[in-house]
Parts: C-alpha cells; structure tokens; sequence
C-alpha cells in the first residue's frame, strides 16, 4: 500500500456509514413499539379477566398509553432537534422496556395503567427521534423506499404481534406480553450503540419553549382526559365539558403564544405547506377509523366466535401482515409519483375493508373477515406511508423532530377520539338494541339499572345471565347479547368506512409533488426555515 493510498475499510464501518444502518439499528426498537400495541390488543381480554376490569378500565390501557404521548409528543420532538435523536432514541428505548416490565409485575388496574402512561411517555420520546434519524440520513430521492422499509418493518411486527401474543397470553399469561419487550430492548440499544454515528443536534441552538411546552402539554391532557372520560361520565357531564372547554381555551392561547417566541415549540409556518395540513388531517382520521373501529375486534372474534387468543391472532394476520407487504411497495411509488396517488387509493381500499367489515355477523366465514383484513391492512399501509412522507418529507430538516411529532401526535389524538367516540357509539347502541333483543328471545327486558350494569360486559362481547339460570335461559341472554354487541359494531364500523372514504376525497387536494431537499416550499427562504410565519 502507498503513502497517498486510503486505508481499507471494514464491513463494518462501510456498514455504519450507510444510511440504511440507520434503519437497521432502529429496527428492533421500532418493532418493540409495533409489537407491544397489536399485543395488547390480543391480551385485552385476557388482563380483564384477570384483574376483573371493566370496559372502562381496558379502555384506559390503551388510553393510559395514549395519554403519556399526546401530552408529551411535540416536546419529545423538540428534545430530538434540540439535543439530538440519537441520545433521545437510547433514553426511550431503556425507559420503554424498564416501564413494560413494571406493566407485567403490576397487581391491579391503577398500577398498569399508571406503568402504560409511563411507558407511552418514553414511546413519545422514542417515536419522533426514528423519523427524525430518518429524515436527517437518507437523501430525499431515496426517503421515500426508507419510510417503505420502515412501515414494513412496523408491518412485520404488528403482523407477527397477535400470533406471538396469543400464545403467550395462552401458555404463560397476559405479563408475559410486557416481558417480552426485555430482550427485544436489549437488542435494540446494542444495535444502537453500534451502528449509530454520533450524537448530532439538527437545531442545538434553538431555546426551549418553556411556556409553550406548559401551555400545550395542558390543553392535550385536558382534551385526551376528555375524550377518555366522556363514554363513561356522559359527553354532557360537567367532567368531559370541562376537560374539552380547558382544551379549548388553553389550546387557543398555546397557538397565540407560539407566534412570540423566536424558537417556538411547533413553528406554526409549517403548516402553511398544503402537505402537511393535510398529511396531519388525513394521519388524525385514519387512526380514528383504525383504533376506534377495531377496538372491539378482538372482543368480537374472541366474545362472540368464541375463538382463543392464539386463534384470534391467526385471523389478524392477513392485515398486519399485508401491511408488511405493501409498505416497500408504498415506498417505491412514492418516490416515482409523490404521496397523493398512494394515500387516495390507500384510503379508498381501506374504506372498503371497513365497510366489509361492518357487515359481519356471528357466522361469517373466514374467508370473508381475512378479505376485509387484507383490504385494510394493504390500504393503511400506503395511507400511513404517504402522509407520513407528506409530513415529514416536506418540513425543513431542523424541524424533522418537531414534524415526526405532529405526525405522531395526530395519530395518537386520532386514536384516542375514534375509541372514545366510537366507543360511545357501541354502547348507546347497545343500550338501545339489548332490551328488544331479549323480547325477541322470550326474556323479559332488563330494568334501566340492569341494563346499565350489563352494558359493559356485552360491549366486550360477552353475557350476563342472571345467577342460577337454566341452560336454555343462558343461551338466550347470550344470544341476544352477541347481537345487541353485533348492532354497536355495525354502527361504529360503518361510521369508520365513511370517514376514510370522505378522507380519499381530501387526499386528492395534496400536492403531487414529491419531498425535496430541505424546503417545504417554493417560496421557502435560505436556511431551510418556513416560507410563511403566522
């Protein structure tokens, strides 16, 4: 070798110098994230028969998570711009699994929810350093087949989460779900550590928006405490109007505060892109539809076919894992054609599965539910890969943290709305439909207290046959249980297909274009900051 000759490189290092070691280090932590949401939904059940919960109380573990996002997303996000994605990434990752295994040792309801808000906590922290670590490595011609690689990735997981959570809830309990998340964080921080390059803020300079990060954080508390309360208290009662009327107002004055700051906490002037607006609208009604709708999915395959956990899992996998499978393909489209062709056409195949899927009933042949899944999984797929290439594509690279945020943000808000409100769909249906039921069925209809105390065991697809019944008599009850729980079901899957068949109609008004650089306009000045400031 001659003195003017460079030294030879490594696997290794050429390895850690690609863009795709980015991917491939956040890969597992990506997954632990993915695993643990489609696990939980399988464990459900099983936690409430365990810890005796109610509708409630299963509805506050997935909401419990969702709260310690939403109130602490954005800020996660400007933590990741400020101080850099790569330490933000570690400290979510260590938090997530230590929170997971306290969710697993906890002995009652207010413990595990308690550990779920914590552990959504260090997920908003850990959520937006990906994209962000993301957006900051691979060039815009190739961002594009990264976020496909990464949806596939979360595909692969959420495919792979009912099957390995129905069998670990069969063999070894509902903890071992939490507990699985122990080894996956391991991986996960020595993949880190390894194939991470160093710590590098994208806006080290910028300066913490203190009140805004105060003024936001309580108008998302308020409004997902809200949202959450409301099937429960009543939408009209003084604790849901309350909660939303202090979202409201401190949520106004958070948007006049932000226009103050020289470095405020969500630069408002990216929402002026087209894009983005609308990559956040279609990100919020998308996980309305999604969560809210398949909530009770799990109740349904489980409560009324009557199918184990395991077997629940097997009957998701056609969604998860189509979503898996189109996500790469979502990807290359998007580089070719921009994100609007993928979303529309996402959300249309979506709303179909949707609308499918509310037509089921208590004998429906698989083969039916696996082509409504497909349907779904394979449009969410290119839903969430073009807005969340229309979001974070096209916001300067400074702001990659604060823009994987909205996004983020918009889907867990999104989430939150769509079971609260969706939920309460289901059980005034419920309420509704039950007492006709039991006439039908020859049994005398439950008084208003009866129905009341009812209603949550028939909303998880179950029966309350009064004690010491006959067989027959319980086969009524549960009978006209299943139907009532079928009506709600209906109603809510048929109000999810309608919002994402409306949302195709709004993704037809993005922009084609395709990410580029470090604009979000055409206007935008040098530097890579928003071309208009509100």
């Amino acid at each position: 070798m001659t003195i003017g000759d460079a030294p030879p490189t490594s696997g290794a290092a050429r390895l850690r110098r690609s863009p795709w070691s980015t991917l491939v280090a956040i890969a597992f932590g990506v997954m632990m994230v993915a695993l643990d949401g489609t696990i939980v939904a399988v464990a459900n059940p099983a936690i409430g028969q365990s810890l005796g919960a109610s509708l409630a109380e299963l509805q506050w573990v997935t909401h419990g998570y969702l709260l310690g996002l939403a109130v602490f997303l954005i800020t996660a996000g400007k933590l990741g711009d400020r101080f850099g994605y790569r330490r933000a990434y570690l400290v979510g990752v260590v938090g997530f699994v230590l929170s997971s295994v306290a969710i697993g040792l906890s002995a009652g309801m207010v413990m595990l929810i308690a550990f779920r808000m914590l552990q959504g906590i260090f997920g908003a922290l850990l959520l937006p350093a990906t994209m962000g670590l993301l957006r900051a490595t691979f060039p815009p011609d190739q961002l594009g087949r990264a976020f496909g690689v990464f949806g596939s990735l979360i595909g692969a997981a959420t495919a792979g989460g009912p099957i390995v959570g129905g069998i670990l809830v069969g063999v070894l309990g509902w903890q071992a779900v939490f507990f699985i998340n122990l080894p996956v964080g391991v991986v996960s921080v020595a993949l880190a550590l390894w194939l991470l390059g160093p710590n590098q803020p994208t806006d080290p300079g910028a300066r913490m928006d203190v009140p805004g990060i105060a003024l936001l954080s309580v108008a998302m508390f308020a409004l997902v405490w809200g949202l959450v309360e409301a099937p429960t208290a009543g939408w009209a009662s003084p604790v849901t109007l309350g909660s939303l009327a202090v979202a409201l107002v401190v949520g106004a004055a958070f948007v006049l505060w932000e226009r103050r700051p020289r470095d405020p906490l969500i630069p408002l002037g990216l929402f002026a892109h087209p894009s983005i607006a609308i990559g956040t609208v279609l990100t919020a009604c998308m996980a309305i539809s999604l969560m809210g709708g398949l909530f009770f999915v799990a109740f349904y395959l489980q409560g009324v076919r009557g199918m184990s956990p395991a077997e629940t899992g097997l009957q998701l996998l056609p969604m998860t894992a189509t979503m898996g499978l189109t996500s790469p393909i979502a990807g290359r489209v998007l580089d070719r054609m921009g994100s609007r062709p993928p979303t529309t056409v996402g959300l249309l195949m979506a709303g179909t599965g949707m609308f499918m899927l509310s037509r089921l009933d208590g004998g429906t042949g698989v083969p039916y539910i696996s082509v409504a899944f497909v349907l779904v999984g394979m449009g969410l797929s290119l839903v969430m890969t073009g807005a969340t290439a229309a979001i974070i594509g096209n916001a300067p690279l400074r702001f990659a943290g604060v823009a994987s945020a909205v996004q983020q943000a918009a889907m867990q808000l999104g989430g939150s709305l769509g079971t609260a409100v969706l939920g309460a769909v289901m059980s005034l249906s419920i309420m509704a439909t039950l007492p006709g039921h039991f006439a039908a069925g020859g049994l005398a209809e439950p008084a208003e207290a009866e129905l009341t105390s009812m209603q949550s065991a028939v909303a998880q697809g179950g029966a309350v046959a009064p004690e010491g019944a006959s067989a027959q008599t319980v086969r009524a009850v549960t009978e006209a249980s299943h139907l009532a729980f079928m009506d709600g079901m209906h109603l809510a899957f048929g109000i999810a297909a309608a919002l994402m068949l409306a949302s195709a109609v709004l993704a037809l008004f993005m922009r084609p274009g395709r990410p580029t650089g470090d604009a979000i306009g055409e206007g935008e000045p040098a530097g890579g900051a928003p071309a208009v400031h509100v």
